[in-house]
């Protein structure tokens, strides 16, 4: 779990300091990196987390009803956070482009964002009858493909927004430490029997439904007049292929 909590740190604040290093990040690389994490996301959403939560749940509509309010709590989030948690890039001449007064909304949002994701790494399973907590690589490899583009676009926007690099950083550490946390209370207060196996599966739900929203709005904001061009298309479908192969072998 600790390895865990480094990478999931890492990955988010080494892909957030590439723009401070380097800030000419080139828009086409981005969107195909951001189009494979997304059908990847949704790959791994629907062929993984969404079987195993219905599965282990008697509540199917109760299940359902959370996963359709994490669905539209994202929506809520993104009033805030101006879609950077789906890879949505800012400059100075955009009329989204967060002024300094609202950037702590924004912060506050998505780092209550990645914390619900760090959540999902470890959840309750049920197992010969008895609930052990259960991780899947195949989400933490998901969820790592997730935080490159959006901390990359979160690093644009503090970029365009503050001067100060040290700043930056510092938001950056705060940003990348939200889903490190958020896996750590997952299995803390699953451990101590604080909160019970079905408000988890709930949490459980949420996310999904996070997910589900984030995935395919991916699909459709990069995709002008929801066309597909051959190039996403491809690294659609090979994101898609290794969530397949990603969930039958780690």
């Amino acid at each position: 779990m600790y390895f865990n909590f480094i990478l999931l740190f890492l990955c988010a604040f080494i892909a957030g300091m590439t723009v401070v290093v380097f800030p000419n990040i080139s828009k086409k690389n981005f969107k195909t990196i951001l189009s494979f994490s997304g059908a990847y996301l949704f790959s791994i959403t629907v062929i993984h987390i969404l079987p195993e939560l219905f599965h282990e749940q008697k509540e199917l509509t109760t299940t359902g009803i959370f996963v359709l309010g994490g669905f539209f709590l994202q929506m809520i989030l993104e009033l805030f956070t101006t879609g950077i948690e789906h890879g949505h890039i800012h400059n100075s001449h955009d009329h989204h482009f967060p002024k300094t007064s609202i950037l702590l909304g924004m912060l506050v949002s998505l780092c209550f964002h990645a914390f619900l994701e760090g959540t999902l790494i470890i959840h309750p399973h049920q197992h010969d009858g008895n609930t052990e907590l259960h991780q899947t690589d195949s989400l933490m490899f998901g969820l790592i493909l997730h935080k490159i583009p959006e901390s990359i676009a979160l690093a644009a926007v503090l970029s365009y927004t503050l001067i100060n690099k040290n700043k930056i950083i510092f938001y950056l550490v705060l940003f990348s430490l939200a889903s490190p946390l958020g896996l750590l209370f997952s299995s803390y207060f699953y451990e101590s029997h604080l909160f019970s196996t079905n408000l988890f599966s709930y949490l459980f739900a949420v996310v999904a439904g996070n997910f589900l929203y984030i995935s395919t709005t991916i699909f459709f904001e990069s995709s002008p007049d929801h066309q597909f061009k051959s190039r996403k298309l491809i690294v659609s479908f090979i994101g898609a292929f290794m969530a397949i192969v990603s969930e039958k072998y780690l």
